[in-house]
């Protein structure tokens, strides 16, 4: 048996297992190298000489921790989510219900995506805004599984196409970063315009996904019960409605939103004008150097310099702010020692062979067959950012033997990642807008959420990946 193989089936078997993913990434290396014929010293070798390869990565994401951890100091984050929650309660005074949804679900979308790209919170916003909403999706009928979809899709379509915020980090220097390191042998290389050219096929499966979703799938309405929450939040979500008609409820539940509005975060105009300015300059300096690190850094010395935590203060937040990133940076570094086993092992020729030798010449099917079986990988898995080192080390030499060309690669690799994070049930991505819906426990993790989300985005993700790799 291969030892690719093998190390891929253990992968997999204990992820579904539900064992921790830095621990299954290091048994299934160990396994890998030991059927290879490595000796268990030479084995942990190999390992330890690809840890570098994922600390810079690693390190981006400490940074982004501490920038955000940072501006949610100055309570910026907060200010966007009661303003857009009192956009909502306007709207809502004075627009038919299906006008209502299509706002709330529009909110839902922009700050998932503020979330990736503009302000990197990522799903910390979603303890702050859904929660309130809750009570008016009630009374709106709105099916919660068509706002999973809008969550996800602002969560994961926009860092896979944008290479800004946590884009950076996923196209530039994981995506770009390990098809280059891996494909120099063979003469292939990709640019960072590619990138977003990639997947953008991809992406608008995804969107296209939501559509339905939204508009079909989950467009009846769906009856919930009014209940308690508990949220950050001073509207009185106990407060009893007296209203008959649907439009008297509305009002009432805008009249509710309106109360939360005016209940804005005491910021001060100082501080609210270098929190953008920070926003600012930190897109600015990752744009122009193409480093999310340096972008990171310039963010949190003009917030720290500022005044709006204390000097004295600056290296907890820092700390603090990295803490909240461990756990992904470690995977990352782990799947990089990882793919330095398998690679060590010299078993990807073979595999490559025996796939190119049983496929023969057949594009469409390599191409749908790379798709599927990084499908399995990425859910094992839970995240995009470490499937890519994972895939790559075998994707990146099939794709160079099948003739795939450097944009098709792009999209078949990102394509494969994406899908762990689009339907996993380990994904932040799914988690995150449980967290929010589910907190009156009428919304189910997997049924709510992954299912929907694996339906609506996975599926698409499998049909325009193959599309993708096809044309371009």
């Amino acid at each position: 048996m291969n030892a690719v193989v093998i190390a891929i089936a253990v992968m997999f078997a204990l992820s579904l297992a539900r064992v921790s993913v830095v621990l299954t990434l290091v048994i299934s290396a160990i396994v890998g190298g030991l059927v290879a014929g490595l000796t268990l010293s030479d084995t942990v070798t190999a390992f330890n000489a690809g840890l570098g390869d994922g600390a810079e990565v690693a390190l981006a994401y400490a940074v982004l921790g501490a920038f955000a951890l940072a501006l949610s100091k100055s309570g910026l984050p907060d200010l966007l989510a009661h303003k857009l929650i009192g956009i909502l309660g306007m709207e809502a005074s004075h627009s038919q219900t299906r006008k209502v949804k299509y706002v709330l679900l529009s909110i839902l979308l922009i700050s998932a995506i503020f979330s990736q790209n503009l302000i990197p919170v990522h799903i910390a916003f979603i303890p702050v805004l859904v929660p309130p909403l809750l009570k008016v999706m009630n009374h709106l009928q709105l099916d919660r599984r068509a706002a999973a979809c809008v969550l996800t899709l602002g969560l994961v379509g926009t860092y896979i196409f944008l290479p800004v915020g946590f884009g950076a980090i996923f196209l530039e220097q994981i995506l770009m970063g390990n098809i280059n390191k891996i494909g120099a042998p063979y003469g292939l290389h990709v640019d960072r315009w590619m990138m977003p050219a990639g997947m953008a096929i991809p992406v608008l499966g995804m969107v296209i996904g939501t559509l339905v979703a939204v508009f079909i799938s989950y467009r009846k309405p769906r009856m919930y019960q009014d209940r308690e929450v508990k949220a950050v939040t001073t509207i009185d979500l106990d407060k009893p409605l007296r209203a008959t008609s649907q439009e008297e409820i509305i009002e009432n539940d805008a009249q509710l939103l309106r109360t939360e509005a005016k209940n804005v975060p005491q910021i001060s105009k100082k501080t609210l004008l270098m929190s953008v300015l920070a926003v600012i300059l930190t897109l600015a300096a990752q744009l122009y150097s193409g480093s999310m690190i340096l972008g990171g850094l310039v963010g949190f010395a003009v917030l720290s310099a500022s005044g709006i935590f204390k000097w004295q203060d600056a290296d907890d937040v820092f700390v603090q702010g990295m803490r909240m990133m461990a756990l992904v940076g470690f995977i990352m570094i782990s799947a990089a020692g990882f793919a330095s086993v398998m690679t060590h092992t010299g078993d990807i020729n073979h595999l490559v062979n025996s796939v190119v030798s049983i496929i023969g010449d057949n594009h469409a099917l390599a191409a749908f067959l790379m798709l599927f079986i990084g499908l399995f990988v990425t859910i094992g898995i839970g995240s995009s950012f470490s499937s890519v080192p994972v895939l790559a080390v075998i994707y990146v030499p099939l794709c160079v033997q099948f003739g795939f060309s450097p944009l098709a690669t792009v999209a078949l690799i990102g394509t494969a990642a994406a899908l762990g994070d689009a339907g996993s049930p380990a994904s932040d991505s799914t988690l995150g807008p449980t967290a929010g819906l589910g907190v009156d426990g009428q919304h189910d993790h997997i049924w709510d959420t992954v299912v929907p989300t694996f339906i609506h985005f996975n599926i698409p993700l499998l049909i325009f990946g193959w599309i993708a790799a096809m044309i371009l």
